[in-house]
């Protein structure tokens, strides 16, 4: 089951490795939505819809055990 919702342009599993060699699954879920409180057009009500669309993936297919939210990198401030 792959993760989808209106407000993700993209989402994949990753696997992220630690300094001790632990390895945790993460969602890492990409948005053009504005993340930072700061930036202009920030909306939180989207931000909290995306991350408990997030969660409940987790939830619900235990392919991963946490999530990340990422704007796309042409969106990054240079």
């Amino acid at each position: 089951m792959a993760f989808a919702h209106p407000l993700a342009r993209a989402a994949k599993v990753w696997t992220a490795q630690g300094a001790n060699d632990n390895e945790q699954r993460v969602l890492v879920v990409v948005t053009t939505i504005p993340l930072d409180p700061a930036q202009k057009g920030y909306k939180k009500a989207l931000v909290e819809k995306l991350a408990h669309a997030a969660r409940e993936y987790i939830a619900e297919s235990k392919d991963a055990a946490s999530y990340v939210l990422i704007n796309r990198l042409r969106d990054w401030a240079r």
